[in-house]
């Protein structure tokens, strides 16, 4: 049977024409309401209902933001507060009764920028081989993660601050409800994600709204498990700084909050200020807890890091660029300076460089990453497949602006045009040796969308990471035991003191506090 449009719960949509393979890609399709007037700040809500056949053509606009980063782009689109819209690759002709596996893509970019119609995050390739891809836009910076008292009262949960999630709990919900209309299976949907994008997956694994909605999870690159230098913000701590938010845009109240412009928003949000946390209704509880106590989805997890993710995360830049290198790990580790030495020495221009670019990539990105794995390692029964992208991709010159192109290595975001077999989404000097691992990387990960496990036939064995052995993803690609688990073990120590003495002076503040009021 073949039609020219689709039913879903909202309306009909126009089907596209396949390309020469066969995909199909539906592009701009609402999954919830605009969030904009009244329904800023608020949970999702349903899409109103249409008449006649929607275009599904081209992209919607990508989430209010600004330029943040090099390598995303956020004018191709154009920005709007309208932003809720996803997309939708199939190999299924429409009216066909397959039911596929659907891997549902959560956009990088700190929170503040990114979107779900990146060139790099195209699902034609990965479609292809028998798998639905799913990207979707959701609320970013403050418009996504504000929290302020009034919110918290209106809401009926006593909560408020992860708007930008539960954008994506109510994007799963739509999958779940729509998917096997384009061929999908909704017992068969793999999260997935890449920097903050594979934050988002941890939190979606920690978080009861989530449970049920997918099947299996990838993370690249990042969690919301805590490092000694971050850990997710409570709730009273982002209410105040929603307070001081409102006071710095002119509102007297929420009523003229959600009437500002919403340019007059993101002009008043620092760069990278805004994030998920924890709430008491989306994570009751930090995920690393939630993961401790066994209440997580306890689904299959494919997830891991790039070698040199300290190149962009290095602590001798901006205005610590030239700061003593000693002063600044003391800065962080306090009483434990020495032992972070030892494992981070200085002593030299060069040693300090190196320690630097290894200790900003642990605490960016490396090591809430390492603790999530090892969290389901330890609390979950599903399995647990570990990798690390090895891979240093030849960028021109220029391509990280006055930084040497050849000393990037395997840096932060570089495994994306593999994964998804996009390699020609960015103008890289691409060999025969990256398109092999190209379609090495897409495999496993197209594998695991299909069954919850990466290997299959003519690919080097993947072990699970409960026999201690980690994928090094590289020409070739081979595994290997774990190495820097002490230096790990050192952070999640490090880190959990560091909890430890926040929440003594929370503790003491809010004491004096009451004293004070009482």
């Amino acid at each position: 049977m073949t039609t020219t449009a689709l039913s879903i719960e909202s309306g009909e949509l126009a089907a596209p024409p396949p390309d020469v393979g066969g995909v199909r890609a539906y592009k701009g399709i609402p999954y919830a309401a605009p969030p904009v007037g009244p329904l800023r700040w608020r949970s999702p809500q349903p899409v109103a209902p249409w008449k006649g056949v929607r275009s599904a053509d081209a992209f919607a606009p990508n989430s209010l933001q600004g330029v943040v980063f090099d390598d995303i782009d956020p004018t191709v689109c154009g920005v709007s507060e309208d932003c809720l819209y996803l997309n939708v690759w199939t190999p299924a002709s429409p009216g066909s009764s397959d039911r596929l596996p659907v891997m549902v893509w959560i956009h990088g970019g700190g929170f503040v920028v990114g979107s779900g119609s990146e060139p790099r995050y195209d699902g034609t390739r990965l479609a292809k081989r028998g798998v639905l891809v799913v990207t979707l836009n959701h609320r970013l910076n403050a418009l996504g993660f504000l929290a302020h008292p009034e919110l918290t009262r209106e809401s009926g949960h006593g909560a408020s601050g992860n708007y930008g999630m539960l954008d994506l709990v109510a994007a799963l919900r739509w999958v779940r409800r729509n998917i096997a209309v384009f061929g999908g299976d909704p017992d068969m949907v793999t999260i997935a994600g890449e920097s903050a994008g594979s934050e988002a997956v941890s939190a979606l694994m920690a978080s009861p709204l989530a449970k049920g909605l997918f099947a299996r999870a990838i993370g690249e690159s990042g969690a919301m498990f805590a490092t000694p230098s971050r850990s997710p913000a409570p709730l009273a701590k982002v209410e105040a700084d929603g307070i001081a938010f409102m006071r710095k845009v002119g509102a007297a109240n929420l009523k003229d909050l959600r009437e500002a412009p919403a340019e007059a928003i993101l002009e008043a949000a620092p760069g990278l200020g805004y994030r998920p946390i924890v709430d008491g209704r989306f994570l009751p509880k930090s995920p690393a807890a939630i993961f401790a106590a066994r209440e997580q989805s306890d689904v299959p997890l494919m997830a891991g890091w790039n070698k040199d993710e300290g190149f962009n995360f290095t602590l001798l830049q901006g205005e610590a660029k030239n700061r003593p290198y000693a002063g600044l790990v003391r800065e962080i580790f306090g009483a434990r300076t020495d032992d972070a030495l030892r494992f981070y020495p200085g002593g030299s221009p060069e040693a300090e460089e190196a320690s630097a670019r290894a200790l900003g990539g642990d605490l960016t990105i490396i090591h809430s990453t390492w603790a999530w794995i090892e969290a389901q390692k330890t609390t979950g029964k599903a399995e647990v497949f570990r990798f690390r992208f090895d891979r240093a991709p030849l960028t021109p010159q220029r391509w990280f602006g006055d930084r040497d192109s050849k000393s990037a290595g395997a840096f932060h975001a570089g495994e994306i045009l593999y994964v998804f077999d996009n390699l020609h989404a960015f103008p890289w000097l691409i060999s025969d040796a990256d398109r092999a691992l190209a379609r090495l990387a897409s495999s496993y990960w197209v594998n695991f969308v299909k069954t919850g496990d990466p290997n299959g036939p003519n690919l080097p064995l993947w072990p699970s990471f409960r026999s201690g052995l980690v994928m090094k993803l590289d020409t070739p690609a081979s595994a290997a035991l774990e190495d820097g688990r002490e230096r790990q073990v050192f952070l999640r120590d490090a880190a959990a003191q560091t909890q430890s003495a926040a929440f003594l002076r929370r503790s003491q503040g809010a004491g004096a506090s009451s004293s004070r009021t009482s």
